[in-house]
């Protein structure tokens, strides 16, 4: 019987040896800065610093407070990257880092508009406003925020 136990004790050590590292993975903390290709240079920036990015033709801009980066990359692939971070799709050529956002306003016309710290505004596609409720953990107030 000892050596029964002995033996399934010694398989399910075996089998959470194997799964660890997975485990690991999952836990593992995002890292804090993003490196970017840069007219022949690596550039290390962090993404909280990140306002918006907007795409223009084949390229995106990177906005910071300060300053911009121009990229060649889909906007699709820098929002996939950049969605673990807070920033959410507004429009087919925007991205906004959550945290930056301000206000939200209705428009007429189904759009919404967007103003952002330091007084930026974007205008949020009716494609994209359902994206707008991931921007608190709670909405307080009466009625409806969004109309749907």
């Amino acid at each position: 019987m000892e050596v029964i136990v002995d033996r399934i004790a010694r398989e399910q050590t075996a089998r959470l040896m194997e799964a660890f590292p997975m485990l690991l993975e999952l836990v593992r903390p995002l890292p804090v800065r993003v490196a970017l290709k840069v007219r022949g240079r690596i550039v290390f920036i962090d993404p909280a610093d990140c306002v918006a990015v907007q795409a223009d033709g084949n390229y995106v801009f990177l906005w910071r407070a300060s300053d911009s980066y121009m990229l060649r990359e889909p906007i699709s692939a820098v929002a996939k990257k950049l969605e673990p971070y807070g920033f959410i799709r507004i429009h087919r050529s925007v991205l906004v880092n959550a945290s930056f956002v301000e206000e939200i306003q209705p428009y007429s016309t189904g759009e919404y508009g967007i103003r952002m710290r330091g007084g930026k505004e974007y205008t949020v596609s009716r494609t994209y406003k359902k994206n707008l409720r991931s921007l608190a953990a709670f909405w307080i107030g009466t009625g409806s925020f969004f109309t749907d």
